[in-house]
């Protein structure tokens, strides 16, 4: 089974990697593509509200995409696994990088 059908599979990976390229609480930089829609970025915002995030967005040549970047310090990677999860049950269409 690939990674891509099995979520779990893919964040235990990335707990490992985060666990061993980083000193925790540590600054983490998310990046998410969604269409453009006011409604799912600000859902986006909102689940980083509160948090001291720097959001940017920036939206693709032709408009249809958006880029949206967070810069926030985490506690450690068991958080950052649990914002990615959050935002994909919460904003449809997201596409994690």
């Amino acid at each position: 089974m690939s990674e891509k059908n099995n979520p779990e599979e893919f964040y235990a990976k990335l707990k490992v990697q985060l666990q061993n390229t980083s000193l925790w609480p540590t600054a983490y930089l998310y990046k998410f593509i969604v269409p453009t829609d006011a409604e799912k970025i600000e859902k986006i915002d909102g689940i980083f509200n509160n948090m001291g995030a720097v959001i940017t967005t920036r939206k693709s040549k032709n408009g249809k995409y958006t880029s949206v970047s967070i810069n926030v310090k985490m506690k450690n990677p068991d958080a950052v696994i649990e914002k990615y999860k959050e935002v994909a049950r919460k904003v449809e269409g997201v596409i994690s990088l």
